[in-house]
């Protein structure tokens, strides 16, 4: 089914309410991202889903990222939204310094946000400003790390068994 809205529509609907927030637009493999500024993401979605024409009434996942040289912009959140009315897709980012990773959560948006919130906050620790129980959901809670962040080597530097031809390097 053909959506009932462009990328173009949509990211120009969205840079007259809030241009001063947008960092950067783009559109990889047709999918309309747009990046923002985390101070006012909660007031982009909350728009997004009451906006009468966009209707962006679903948020389908949310997640984070770690980029570990982008100084300041080491962690990201990803939002992916969804308006069931038009059938269009929308992917909003955030940048947060791994210094202090608070946003704002979006659970009084979308009820779905709960747990997406919570296990980014598990993997990441971006902390969702809030939340009605930002704790560990499938991690233990003694754990002092959050273990997706890209802090750690992958493998054993001191094992000599490991023969590296056979694994491509």
């Amino acid at each position: 089914m053909k959506s009932n809205l462009t990328n173009e529509q949509v990211a120009e609907s969205i840079k007259a309410q809030f241009d001063e927030a947008i960092i950067s637009v783009d559109t990889p493999y047709d999918f309309l991202t747009i990046e923002v500024e985390a101070s006012k993401t909660y007031s982009i979605i909350e728009w997004l889903k009451n906006n009468e024409t966009l209707q962006i009434n679903f948020l389908t996942n949310l997640g984070g990222v770690h980029y570990p040289e982008s100084t300041d912009r080491e962690l990201v959140v990803v939002y992916h939204l969804h308006s069931m009315v038009n059938n269009f897709r929308l992917r909003l980012k955030t940048a947060l310094p791994i210094s202090n990773p608070e946003i704002d959560s979006i659970v009084k948006i979308y009820d779905g946000a709960n747990w997406m919130e919570r296990e980014t906050y598990d993997f990441y620790g971006i902390i969702f400003k809030g939340h009605p129980n930002l704790t560990r959901i499938l991690n233990e809670d003694t754990m002092d790390y959050f273990p997706l962040r890209k802090e750690y080597h992958l493998e054993d530097a001191t094992r000599e068994d490991k023969d590296d031809r056979f694994f491509g390097r």
